[in-house]
């Protein structure tokens, strides 16, 4: 699983209820009696479906921007390590050339002792 992966969930999921609560709107029923109403129901829950797609719309631009954020501080953290890393690296090699060289001058200095 990739280390940018985790964090991304983190900060997204608690956000998923309330995406899925504004997504699920409740329909109006059909009642018995509004047979006849077949038109004035029929509006009601088009009214219904356009008021939460429009909820859904709202929600999806915000979590997109959330995303965008957080896909942003991913970028920084992971170009940051980056620079450790190579630093590390830089380090490691000069500490193992540091220690070649001592002990060539150990070994140096015992040979000709």
């Amino acid at each position: 699983m990739p280390a940018w992966l985790i964090p991304a969930l983190k900060a997204v999921l608690p956000h998923v209820g309330t995406i899925v609560s504004a997504a699920s709107p409740v329909f109006t029923k059909k009642a018995p009696e509004a047979i006849a109403n077949q038109t004035v129901l029929l509006q009601q829950q088009i009214s219904e479906l356009q008021l939460a797609a429009s909820a859904n719309d709202i929600h999806i631009k915000e979590l997109a921007a959330q995303i965008q954020h957080t896909i942003e501080v991913l970028e920084k953290g992971a170009s940051l390590a980056e620079r450790r890393h190579q630093r590390t690296w830089i380090l490691c090699i000069s500490a193992l050339a540091f220690s070649a060289a001592s002990v060539c001058a150990a070994l140096l200095i015992i040979l000709f002792r």
